[in-house]
């Protein structure tokens, strides 16, 4: 059972999230930053930027990559890994907002089935992608849809409570994203594949940056500067083995999810209206902060959706990004964190990374 939890639910949904991460999101930061230095001068480099941006961001290209990511991550023979692109690509866009959902559950299936027949043949070349493109187009016809339906959804749900119900939905939201994080799964694929936007894509954010800003700052006593960069901008699932020896060092950063998630929704009520799986990123490669960035000024097609509209950001806008997802962090963190070690919670070498 553990070997199929950490080949499905942990190495395939990493390699989708890296696979959104090659595709839309660099796709988004790269048009982004086109749009808004052509307000600046409409001169051809910066057409150009705009123009790759939508090349990576085309619907057929991120189910391809996503797909590919997971039969990169399942270490699926080659033959079976190039055929899954088709598979990958036409569930994303039969898939529609859930697309994300709909390619992990079909990729995963055609490229087992693939790989079964792989080398096993004297005509490889032709078995091996027949059987994975036709099995992965059977299932897009049959499934797609309705597992996009499902998906997106669920994220309706979520957005829908988020916005009925702030501050509860905010700590829930930014809290249970924010362990995923932490967590060996993917926070990024799951938020893209229920397409958090808006206010619950806010307390995503919050939550997830609550847990890699207060690692960072928590732990700098035995990691210094080293560990400050590797959790604050890499990731905090380095302390995941020291989280298992001693579950109280996940208390701070998860209590400080808990505080942001609804201040972020209820006081400064930042929206994450970029790729949705730029809401569960945090401050990894600052790719959350960007993403609200991005959101203010061309909202995605999924924020769009959900009838979110560009916006001129003012300084209390600013004010709230910089807060949400690095000051109060760093201080809830450290001041908890504090506390923790003095009444022996915490030891000294208990967040030390290998």
């Amino acid at each position: 059972m553990n070997k199929y939890v950490k080949r499905y639910l942990i190495d395939a949904m990493s390699g989708m999230a890296q696979g959104l991460f090659a595709s839309l999101l660099i796709g988004t930061i790269i048009r982004t930053l086109g749009l808004q230095l052509l307000r600046v001068a409409d001169i051809v480099p910066f057409q150009f930027l705009v123009q790759a941006g939508n090349f990576a961001m085309n619907p057929n290209v991120v189910g391809a990559a996503m797909a590919i990511g997971i039969g990169y991550a399942m270490k699926v023979d080659a033959l079976v890994l190039f055929s899954t692109a088709t598979v990958g690509a036409a569930a994303n866009v039969i898939g529609g907002a859930g697309g994300p959902l709909a390619v992990l559950f079909i990729a995963i299936i055609a490229a087992e089935i693939g790989q079964l027949v792989s080398k096993k043949t004297k005509v490889d070349i032709i078995v091996t992608p027949l059987v994975t493109v036709l099995t992965g187009s059977l299932l897009t016809v049959l499934f797609a849809k309705y597992l996009g339906i499902a998906a997106s959804s669920v994220g309706n749900v979520v957005m829908w409570a988020t916005n009925l119900h702030p501050f509860v939905m905010g700590m829930i939201v930014s809290a249970v994203v924010g362990i995923a994080l932490t967590l060996p799964i993917s926070s990024a694929a799951i938020c893209a594949a229920f397409g958090l936007v808006g206010l619950a894509g806010g307390a995503a954010v919050a939550g997830c940056c609550a847990q890699m800003v207060g690692f960072a700052v928590l732990s700098y006593r035995e990691n210094k500067v080293g560990g400050l960069l590797s959790q604050g901008l890499g990731t905090s699932m380095l302390q995941m083995p020291n989280i298992i020896k001693n579950p109280l060092v996940w208390i701070p950063p998860t209590l400080a999810s808990i505080i942001t998630g609804p201040i972020a929704t209820c006081v400064f009520k930042m929206q994450m209206n970029g790729a949705p799986i730029s809401s569960g990123m945090g401050t990894c490669g600052l790719v959350g902060p960007i993403g609200v960035i991005s959101g203010w000024f061309e909202p995605s097609e999924k924020a769009v959706e959900q009838g979110l509209a560009a916006i001129n950001p003012s300084w209390f806008d600013w004010l709230g990004l910089v807060l949400i997802c690095v000051v109060l962090p760093a201080v809830i963190c450290w001041a908890l964190g504090t506390l923790l070690r003095k009444i022996n919670w915490i030891k000294e070498g208990d967040l030390t990374l290998a």
